[in-house]
Order: structure tokens, then C-alpha cells, then sequence
């Protein structure tokens, strides 16, 4: 079993969905944990469909869970979009949990709408969040990660930073951009042994997909049947991906000392490339 024994992650993004998913996987492996979230965002132009999205709540009760595993775990409110908040949790971790290790860029938004009638916001948060906010954090943790001598940086994309899909311009670009970020860095800090990969996952039953599922099924569908449709119409092997599958390959990159890189699907086949 992989053993992060003494190591510390910060996982933004980690209250609930895949963020959680990781930071328990983590936790399991050995590994502290940081978890930082939002419980509040000026805009509704994504998701969550309102300003208050209880992100911090829900990560306190994700450290109770980590807690319980014997692991030490600290929750921080932070909002990845700001260069100030993206230093001080990486400092908060440092402080709180002695070290900062391994680095997962989880926070990430999305919306529904067609290019022709998508307004600006729309574009601009899906941009702050999903790609500065990984560009801001890691810039805030690089420093500390290259003093050490080794570390471990996991960007959040998806299948959408591989293939494009029709009323999500915006968060396909946003997540494209993650990927090209993540191989670029990946080189640049290859010499300093600090590793830089992406994950891309499927189609997971989070909160982003009960919004998605709402917005994008056929009228005469209810809920549940867009999500079988979508299943079965997509995924070769059948069956949906989970928080769990994620956090599997998160500790596994955070572990495999030659990889780095690289873009890895944890999506049962939907983009066999």
C-alpha cells in the first residue's frame, strides 16, 4: 500500500465532490491534510447558483472525517482567485500542519451556456477560478517546495481539457488551459524535482453534475434518467467515475517519483488517448 507517512497536502477545494474524495484518499495513504475552501463567492455565475455555497462548513466536516482516521487536518478559508489568500493558506498549512508536500489545485466552477449569448461574467469567473486560481496557487507554494528539495503539485482538469463540448466553451477552454499550464510547469520545475501532473476526470455524481444534469436534460427527462443516458451513452466501461477513483491516482502521483507531466483520464474510456 502506498505510504505518504509524514507528508503533508493542501487540497483547495476540498470540501465535498472530488476535493474530499482526494483529501480522504490522502489521508488514508498517511498524509495530513490542509483543506481549503470558500463559503461565499460574489458571483452566481456558476454552479452553486448562489453567493453562499457553506464550502468552509462543509470542509471543517471533512477535517472532523480525517480526524477520526488519526490523521492531523486543518480547514482554511481561502478564495483561490486572490494571490494574498493563495499565499496565506500555503503559510496556514505550513504553520498549522509543519510542511507542505504535495500540492492539489481542486477548486474549480463551471456553467452552462452557448457562446453566442454567454455574457462576460460568465467567461471571467469560469477563467478566475479554474485557471488563474490553479496559476495563483501554485505560484504560492513553488517557493516552498523547491526550498525542500522535492514535492508534488496535482492540477484538477478534466475529460473537457481534451474534447470540447457544445454549451461549455468556457469551461473546456478553461480546462485545456489547465492542462497546457500543468505540462509547461511540469518542465520548468523538473530540475528542482518538483513533479507537476494533471488529472482528468469523467462523469462523477458531484454537486457540478447535479447542476449540469438540471441544465442539460431533454424535457421529458427527469434527473436520474439524463444521468443513465449520459452513463450509458458515454462511458465504455458502464458505470460512473467517484471521488474515490480520483483519489486513488492522487496518491499514486503523489508517490510515483518519475512521473511528471502528464494529463492522466480516470474516465472508464471516454477519451481512450
Amino acid at each position: 500500500m502506498t505510504s505518504l507517512n509524514g507528508q503533508v497536502a493542501l487540497v483547495t477545494g476540498g470540501a465535498r465532490g472530488i476535493g474530499r474524495g482526494i483529501a480522504l484518499a490522502l489521508a488514508h495513504a498517511g498524509a495530513n491534510v490542509a483543506i481549503a475552501d470558500l463559503e461565499h463567492i460574489a458571483s452566481t455565475a456558476q454552479q452553486y447558483t448562489s453567493a453562499t455555497i457553506g464550502g468552509f462548513t462543509e470542509a471543517q466536516k471533512t477535517v472532523a472525517e480525517i480526524t477520526a482516521l488519526g490523521r492531523r487536518a486543518i480547514a482554511i478559508q481561502a478564495d483561490v482567485r486572490q494571490k494574498a489568500d493563495n499565499e496565506r493558506m500555503v503559510q496556514e498549512t505550513i504553520d498549522g500542519l509543519g510542511g507542505l508536500h504535495i500540492l492539489v489545485c481542486n477548486a474549480g466552477v463551471v456553467s452552462v451556456s452557448p457562446v453566442e449569448t454567454m455574457n462576460e461574467e460568465m467567461w471571467d469567473v469560469t477563467f478566475a477560478v479554474n485557471v488563474k486560481g490553479v496559476f495563483l496557487s501554485c505560484q504560492a507554494a513553488i517557493p516552498k517546495l523547491k526550498a525542500q528539495g522535492k514535492g508534488c503539485i496535482i492540477n484538477i482538469a478534466s475529460i473537457a481539457g481534451k474534447n470540447g463540448s457544445a454549451g461549455l466553451a468556457h469551461y473546456c477552454a478553461s480546462k485545456f488551459a489547465v492542462v497546457g499550464f500543468s505540462n509547461s510547469l511540469a518542465k520548468e520545475l523538473a530540475a528542482t524535482n518538483v513533479r507537476v501532473n494533471a488529472i482528468c476526470p469523467g462523469i462523477l455524481r458531484t454537486q457540478m453534475w447535479e447542476y449540469l444534469a438540471d441544465t442539460l436534460k431533454r424535457s421529458s427527462e427527469s434527473k436520474e434518467d439524463a444521468w443513465q443516458r449520459y452513463i450509458k451513452g458515454m462511458i465504455p466501461l458502464g458505470r460512473p467515475q467517484t471521488p474515490d477513483d480520483i483519489g486513488q491516482l492522487a496518491v499514486y502521483l503523489a508517490a510515483a517519483e518519475n512521473v511528471t507531466g502528464q494529463a492522466i483520464n480516470v474516465d472508464g474510456g471516454i477519451e481512450m488517448h
